[in-house]
């Protein structure tokens, strides 16, 4: 059998998604999955036992985006994309722009924070370093846009059209840092904008908006100029193996094609939730008015009806 550089065969048989499917675990994301999944579950358990709610979708959203990170790192996807293109861009895809929308859906820092106990007086614990990273001056840069949207971009362009790529895929540590970034500027880029946790940068739902379609051309261009090229355009990918019966330009076209459909595929899910997030807010913004209104009179209605009084008196 041949080897890649870090030990994933390279004479696998034809792709088919069953064979796509198969159980090959990588022991990093294995463990992060479980430690992810077991984490949640100790806070959501926390919370029941005191009698705190926490909401079921809540929880179905963080775990689903767990097992779609164990779907494409956990199974013969991950080493059928050490050697096919496409593969390796559903991989990308997945990890970048899916799974990050599932997880901040199921806000696991909200639930961190209810979870976490309170430290002493004069001490600090999990909770308090928590908050502090919350309130940091980094993370009030690494969540603005000014940040999130050239990074997202630059994470296509400036990772495949270059060698640092090939250098990446060399190494098993190298590629797991590359899947951990993928999945980290995925989180950074749909926090601000998905808004279900706190943050620093928390901007309005238009601007949420605007800063969800900021990206999205840059990266439909860059799925159509690998659809488009006349030639391989990633060295890694240049000579599958012959076990595969596959033409690596035919494969970087279909990566090209996975890449301009997951450009708008996540960005409708991300404009549903924001328009149900913008509606509730809007619910909840006249729910407090009401009982405001309730407790005070609604002190406003008679000041502006004595307002309209003195108009009228004025003009007789």
């Amino acid at each position: 059998m041949d080897h890649s550089g870090h030990g994933m065969t390279t004479d696998l048989p034809p792709f088919t998604l069953g064979r796509g499917l198969e159980f090959s675990p990588d022991l990093f994301f294995l463990l992060g999955c479980l430690a992810a999944l077991g984490l949640y579950g100790w806070g959501v358990a926390r919370l029941r036992r005191r009698g705190d709610a926490w909401p079921v979708s809540r929880t179905v959203f963080f775990t689903v985006g767990v097992l779609t990170v164990a779907l494409v790192m956990c199974t013969k996807l991950n080493d059928y994309g050490m050697v096919m293109f496409s593969v390796h861009m559903v991989q990308h895809m997945v990890i970048s722009m899916l799974s990050p929308i599932l997880l901040l859906l199921g806000a696991p820092v909200t639930l961190a924070l209810r979870a976490l106990p309170v430290a002493g007086r004069g001490s600090t614990g999990p909770r308090e370093l928590l908050l502090k990273l919350l309130h940091s001056r980094y993370m009030k840069v690494i969540t603005h846009p000014g940040f999130t949207i050239p990074m997202f971009i630059a994470s296509l362009y400036a990772l495949y059209f270059t060698p640092l790529f090939d250098f990446l895929m060399g190494s098993k540590p190298g590629h797991i840092g590359m899947m951990v970034h993928f999945l980290m500027v995925g989180v950074v880029f749909f926090w601000p904008i998905m808004g279900v946790d706190p943050g620093p940068h928390r901007p309005g739902y238009v601007m949420r908006m605007l800063e969800l379609f900021a990206g999205m051309p840059f990266h439909a261009f860059f799925g159509i100029a690998l659809m488009m090229a006349s030639e391989p355009m990633v060295k890694a990918y240049e000579n599958p193996p012959a076990s595969l019966g596959i033409d690596a330009l035919t494969d970087q076209n279909a990566a090209g094609g996975i890449a301009w459909a997951f450009s708008e595929i996540p960005s409708v899910l991300v404009l549903i939730a924001l328009v149900y997030q913008w509606y509730h807010s809007e619910q909840r913004q006249a729910v407090r008015e009401d009982r405001a209104a309730d407790r005070d009179g609604d002190k406003e209605l008679e000041a502006y009806n004595a307002y309209l009084a003195s108009l009228r008196a004025r003009q007789n």
